[in-house]
């Protein structure tokens, strides 16, 4: 019985200890894994990823995907300086590579490092649309979603320790454990993921668009990639938001992006 306490204490301790502030945006967000950890990790990852490339030899586009992630990173420095968040920041050494690849994706590891496969260029088309892209990815991790992945997944698995103990005499142990299994992740894990692409794709709006780049681009590109897609899981059950609520609420969200372009 004393163990269950103990868990439950930390648990608890832990939780109110790990909170902060999304910009923009103003949600608390729990962050249980510090930020140096994640980033002093993902250098390691990085490297790994660019020495297997293989990285483009195209040198214009190469050099395009380049400048349009040093003018958004400039961005972003320039407003958590402006907002007194640039601990957010703290240890990030901006990287920028283009990698032979046909799955159209790209992203960005806490620390700045981001890879651009050759794939989603055909959706991208412009400098503009690799900045839609540019700008949420680098949005995921300016605000540390990658650190709050991992802190939802630690509580998620101290939940189910605790639910060992307290089931350890019932005869319904299993059953009780695989609803938590389900319920945790359709009520907690998969929602806080789409959100995390939401809150993205807000501040990456804001951020191409603090860089010099229309944001009106974002609707076009997720357009294009709405309309290539093959058949998606429902909402409820997918890591992120439907293309329909995505592309709406990126247009509601046009108006504020706006305020920040000084084309």
């Amino acid at each position: 019985m004393k163990s269950k306490y103990l868990l439950m204490g930390l648990l608890a301790a832990l939780f109110l200890s790990g909170c902060s502030t999304v910009p923009i945006v103003g949600r608390k967000q729990l962050k249980l894994v510090p930020d140096s950890m994640m980033v002093s990790q993902s250098a390691v990852s990085y490297r790994e990823v660019i020495s297997e490339g293989p990285l483009s030899t195209d040198v214009a586009q190469t050099e395009t995907v380049r400048r349009v992630g040093v003018r958004i990173a400039d961005a972003v420095e320039r407003y958590l300086k402006a907002e007194g968040q640039s601990d957010r920041i703290k240890g990030f050494e901006w990287e920028f590579n283009l990698i032979e690849k046909d799955e159209p994706n790209a992203w960005c590891m806490p620390g700045g490092k981001v890879a651009f496969y050759t794939g989603i260029l055909p959706y991208t088309k412009t400098e503009a649309g690799i900045a839609v892209v540019m700008g949420h990815e680098i949005a995921h991790a300016v605000v540390g979603h990658g650190a709050e992945r991992v802190s939802h997944q630690l509580l998620q698995q101290g939940g189910g320790v605790l639910l060992v103990l307290y089931t350890e005499d019932s005869e319904y142990r299993d059953a009780i454990l695989a609803v938590y299994g389900v319920g945790s992740q359709l009520g907690a894990i998969l929602p806080y993921s789409r959100m995390h692409e939401r809150e993205a794709d807000r501040l990456g709006l804001i951020f191409m668009a603090m860089a010099g780049y229309d944001p009106n681009e974002a609707v076009g590109f997720w357009q294009r990639m709405a309309a290539s897609s093959a058949e998606k899981p429902p909402e409820f059950l997918s890591t992120h938001p439907s293309d329909e609520r995505r592309i709406r609420e990126l247009q509601a969200h046009m108006p504020e992006a706006l305020e920040y372009y000084k084309p």
